[in-house]
């Protein structure tokens, strides 16, 4: 716990270049640091210090091809695409708009790319402050949006000296519950602090926090604790390209013998609601009854498809029903294995 915060913003910083040091540039515009501090440095003065800039034509499609070029090369994989809008996730792991590239408080001729690793430049920088007596935090800061929610605030992609999360699982709140999954994004939470003095067009880099407890500085901290893996990350694509990707899911789903299942109970809710998902869309002439499942096929339960309608198209149109319904599964997260029958075809069913 703290007794107040005070955030004060480095005045003086001036153009930065490539190859400047910023450590020099920041102890002279701001001699009154002290110990303990926690700098808030925006990461576009570290990427130009770090030449983190690409030459682009000052303007029309050529500057909008370049532009295009730059973003795939900064981009690891496309989460959302919206008209002009692309959300990304970068080599770095961060998800944001346009892969971080800006274009602001730059000369036209140039983007600003993001720090190339922004952990190793708050280290960087603060080895650097070290070796001038200061012993501060160091977190490299960017604008980003929230899902969610409208507005931008700044967050953390790099840091160094500083715990980045303040872990309270294991403590007890004043009505006796143990927290059980609380950790606070501290650094996050300083970075946009830090944007309240700094602005957006004042040329104000860098905010100094200062009453952080020193007790959360230390040498093992930084933002990429941050950064979910894609286990954990439940939102990992926007709508309409989730969306996408389950639909070629379904165009994959297997056939045939010789594929295993899992073995594991079917629910049967899950594969009630399947079944009503698609009844309005089957043909009348197909039927589905439940079947046993075959012994030694790792499959749970089963389900005989047949027609009334044998001709060319019935059989057809049992084959797209069949379809339907495995995509239905598959969506209740029940697994499925298409095999021929002769009197139609079977679905057996396995849970995940």
């Amino acid at each position: 716990m703290t007794d107040g915060l005070e955030i004060l913003p480095v005045r003086g910083i001036g153009e930065i270049v490539a190859g400047d040091d910023l450590g020099a540039v920041i102890t002279a515009a701001a001699p009154w640091i002290i110990d303990g501090d926690v700098l808030v440095v925006t990461s576009k003065i570290v990427s130009k210090a770090e030449g983190r800039l690409v030459e682009v034509p000052a303007d029309g499609t050529e500057r909008d091809q370049a532009r295009a070029a730059v973003l795939e090369s900064e981009t690891a994989r496309v989460v959302a695409r919206r008209g002009p809008t692309t959300i990304v996730q970068t080599h770095h792991g961060f998800v944001m708009a346009a892969a971080g590239i800006d274009a602001s408080n730059v000369d036209k001729t140039h983007l600003v790319l993001l720090p190339a690793d922004p952990d190793e430049s708050a280290r960087r920088l603060r080895d650097n402050l070290r070796e001038r007596g200061l012993d501060v935090g160091v977190i490299i800061s960017d604008t980003m949006g929230r899902a969610w929610r409208n507005g931008l605030t700044d967050v953390a992609l790099g840091a160094a000296g500083i715990d980045p999360i303040r872990d309270h699982r294991g403590e007890t709140d004043p009505y006796g519950n143990e927290l059980e999954i609380t950790q606070m994004a501290v650094i996050d939470e300083l970075a946009a602090a830090g944007e309240l003095v700094k602005g957006k067009v004042d040329q104000t880099p860098i905010a100094v926090v200062r009453g952080y407890p020193r007790s959360a500085l230390r040498d093992s901290g930084n933002a990429s604790a941050l950064l979910r893996d894609a286990a954990s990350d439940m939102f990992s694509l926007g709508t309409a390209e989730a969306r996408a990707d389950g639909l070629r899911q379904a165009a994959q789903l297997p056939d045939g013998p010789g594929a295993a299942l899992p073995g594991i109970p079917v629910d049967p809710a899950a594969l009630d609601r399947a079944a009503a998902s698609v009844a309005d869309h089957l043909s009348r002439s197909t039927q589905v009854a439940p079947a046993d499942a075959i012994p030694g096929s790792g499959a749970t339960a089963a389900l005989h498809l047949s027609t009334l309608d044998k001709s060319p198209p019935g059989l057809m149109l049992l084959g797209a029903d069949a379809h339907r319904l495995r995509a239905a599964l598959a969506a209740e997260s029940i697994v499925t294995l298409s095999l021929p029958h002769e009197d139609g075809i079977r679905l057996e069913l396995s849970g995940t």
